[in-house]
């Protein structure tokens, strides 16, 4: 098992160096359209317990147990602005588990004008990619799975395309730590008719690590993500203003330690699972690099912070998640998954 680890590892990091880092056109394919994953707070959870909602962030997490499921999210993100998502697994026998995902974004209608500003019309814009996950049990300890996604860009007349790939491992030891490694959105653009630009896609390297509490019942989670980009901390004018000196003006900068506390700690992600008898699941996180980067020290917000609660009823969960990801905006996410075998 530690020479699958090691190997994968060093195949993630490979494809890390190597691969495109800015977010730009295509960063939706890092918005978080589960409602479970948003609670935890956006990132491939590294949990193995048969919820097709981890399918189409981490691959890994596919496996038999979630053949026949069913997902549908919703995602009221601002304004007029929606995202819809249809999941659907099945697995065979000689090949493996496989997870499909539909995923669409909606930014509404916008006034198409003439040059003077007379209203001419109206146009839409809208994103959508097709995912197609595997996954696979190597043994009781080991997981694999990867995933090919097409992504598409529909604004007014102006389209593009890329094609993207996922791989990824999860462990299981034997004390009850599960650990996953996740690399994000390797590939690159088909086509492009609104710039003559290549425009990179979002890619990233994330770790995450769980662990299920044996005398409670409570699943507690931790991730570092964008492992191939270190430096996240940015001076932002909060940032300037806040370290200004008032009387001199001066700007007076926080240490090298202090610095490389703060940039350490944007990557990290902390969360959790509470577990209320056998129907009920409360769920939150904490990111705060989003808290850093969005936060305004002059209003006490609740920005970096997600939570929701998941309700099982028969065949049936429903999951609910608002995320606060600045001080104007918290979408609200619903997802609904189905067991189409209990029918």
């Amino acid at each position: 098992m530690r020479k699958h680890l090691i190997t994968l590892l060093i195949a993630l990091m490979t494809i890390g160096a190597s691969a495109q880092q800015a977010n730009g056109t295509y960063s939706f394919l890092r918005a978080t359209n589960s409602a479970r994953v948003a609670a935890l707070g956006g990132l491939p959870l590294p949990i193995a317990d048969h919820d097709i909602q981890l399918s189409t962030f981490n691959p890994a997490a596919i496996d038999s147990a979630m053949s026949n499921k069913m997902g549908l999210s919703y995602v009221d993100y601002y304004t007029d602005i929606n995202f819809a998502t249809l999941q659907y697994a099945r697995t065979f026998e000689k090949v493996g588990s496989f997870a499909a995902t539909v995923q669409y974004h909606n930014y509404g209608h916008f006034d198409e004008t003439s040059e003077s500003g007379v209203v001419t019309g109206e146009f839409g814009c809208s994103d959508f990619s097709v995912n197609l996950g595997w996954g696979r049990a190597l043994t009781p300890h080991w997981n694999i799975g990867a995933a090919m996604k097409y992504a598409g860009i529909q604004y007014e007349s102006y389209s593009a395309g890329a094609l993207a790939f996922d791989v990824a491992g999860m462990y299981h030891t034997d004390n009850g730590w599960t650990f996953s490694l996740n690399a994000r959105n390797i590939g690159t653009q088909l086509f492009n008719n609104i710039n003559s630009e290549r425009d990179p896609l979002p890619f990233s390297l994330d770790f995450g690590a769980s662990r299920k509490l044996e005398h409670l019942p409570v699943t507690v989670m931790l991730w570092y993500d964008d492992i191939q980009h270190w430096n996240k901390f940015v001076m932002t004018p909060t940032y300037i203003e806040k370290h200004t000196n008032p009387i001199t003006g001066e700007f007076e900068p926080e240490s090298k330690v202090s610095q490389f506390a703060r940039n350490l700690f944007c990557h990290v992600v902390v969360g959790g699972e509470l577990t209320l008898g056998k129907n009920i699941v409360l769920r939150g996180a904490f990111d705060y690099g989003q808290r850093y980067a969005m936060d305004v020290p002059q209003n006490r917000t609740l920005v970096g912070f997600s939570a929701g609660l998941a309700v099982k009823i028969k065949m049936f969960e429903i999951s609910y998640a608002r995320s606060r990801n600045s001080i104007v905006m918290s979408p609200n996410y619903l997802t609904i998954t189905m067991d189409l075998n209990k029918f």
